[in-house]
């Protein structure tokens, strides 16, 4: 596919998230960042490289401008990248652990970090090659970068939220009693396509006894009258990922049922009045685990409330216990508590928040009410 020529707001949020980044690096005393193909990477390119045994990195010095180090056939991928780079690419004869550790020494690097996709094979050779530099972790910097997105990566996450609900109400008007769960996934799955979902991340469906498992991902089992139906898809769009979960009712709903979805959405309210900048993000996961552990079912709600969403699916900030972090303007994550009795059903509930500067966003609005569908 041949690369567009960047416009002048993709080359400006580029050179504001380099700015930011070696600013980070200096707060850090980084002298060199090595960012493999990963989400972390789309960050800075706009663009997905392949991950393969072929060593590919972006290098970001503390000083002058980034270096994009490539096998040689992947050179044509890099045109009308959003900055301006050295680019270093090498042959299929070539070690290309050496020519990183080159780039290093030429840029006096005695503090290195790598990001979390670099395989442990290249760092243990890039160890070996260069056993004087001190070797960080790169998540320090990158997601301390990402968890605060920026107007445009609101307005993808926006318009991502915008689609999936829109299917899932193409979705809702259709029969579930008699179908098994791998129909239903495999029709989501198709009415993500025609939305104009760029990536299918996951389409998981647990009816019955099989929404008990937080991570059931489908089954031949048929759908029955009465079964709750634990339906959590997600997709991107522009590089930019939407994540949501709904339980249905297919046909009458037992009154029991009605009754944990009650104290399940009561949670996910109660967690969505918490957020809002300077609360931690254990704060909004205490407020949701408060009202599902005062009704009683404290140890049937088996996960945090809530993960962090943007170029990856799940990324910081974690909303968890233990998370003292600080809520501010601009992050975005899921606010997902759940019930999950075994052998019986299993109830969750999910939309995409962003904070604000007086409170929080939300990006889903399909209808948390319970819903039958026959």
């Amino acid at each position: 596919m041949t690369q567009q020529t960047p416009t002048a707001a993709q080359r400006a949020v580029a050179a504001d998230r380099l700015a930011r980044t070696t600013a980070l690096m200096a707060e850090h005393a980084l002298d060199l960042l090595i960012i493999a193909p990963s989400a972390d990477q789309f960050y800075f390119l706009g663009r997905r490289m392949p991950l393969t045994e072929r060593l590919s990195v972006l290098a970001i010095p503390a000083l002058g401008p980034p270096i994009m180090i490539v096998p040689t056939l992947q050179r044509p991928l890099l045109a009308g990248l959003p900055f301006d780079a050295e680019t270093i690419d090498w042959d299929e004869t070539q070690d290309p652990i050496a020519v990183v550790a080159e780039l290093a020494r030429r840029n006096g690097a005695r503090s290195l970090a790598v990001n979390d996709h670099l395989w442990s094979g290249f760092l243990l050779r890039l160890q070996q090659a260069l056993p004087e530099v001190q070797y960080r972790d790169g998540a320090d910097v990158l997601s301390q970068l990402r968890r605060i997105k920026d107007a445009s990566e609101l307005a993808s996450l926006r318009e991502a939220a915008k689609r999936l609900d829109a299917l899932w109400g193409e979705f809702c008007t259709e029969t579930i009693i008699g179908r098994t769960e791998f129909d239903i996934q495999r029709r989501l799955r198709e009415l993500m396509t025609a939305h104009g979902m760029e990536e299918i991340g996951w389409c998981d469906v647990g009816s019955g006894p099989n929404g008990a498992s937080p991570l059931h991902h489908w089954s031949h089992r048929v759908v029955e009258p009465g079964d709750p139906v634990v339906i959590d898809f997600a997709a991107s769009l522009d590089g930019y990922w939407c994540d949501t979960c709904r339980t249905p009712v297919a046909g009458e709903p037992d009154p029991a049922f009605i009754e944990i979805y009650d104290i399940d959405r009561a949670a996910h309210e109660a967690a969505q009045a918490a957020i809002r900048p300077g609360v931690s993000c254990q704060e909004v996961d205490r407020a949701a685990r408060r009202v599902i552990a005062d009704a009683g079912y404290g140890d049937y709600f088996i996960h945090r409330v809530g993960h962090g969403i943007g170029v990856d699916a799940h990324e910081h900030p974690y909303i968890v216990e233990g998370n003292e972090t600080p809520l501010e303007p601009g992050m975005t994550f899921s606010n997902e508590p759940g019930i999950y009795i075994p052998g019986r059903w299993g109830v969750r509930i999910e939309n995409i928040t962003a904070v604000t500067e007086n409170g929080s966003e939300v990006f889903s609005t399909a209808p948390k009410e319970l819903i039958s569908l026959s």
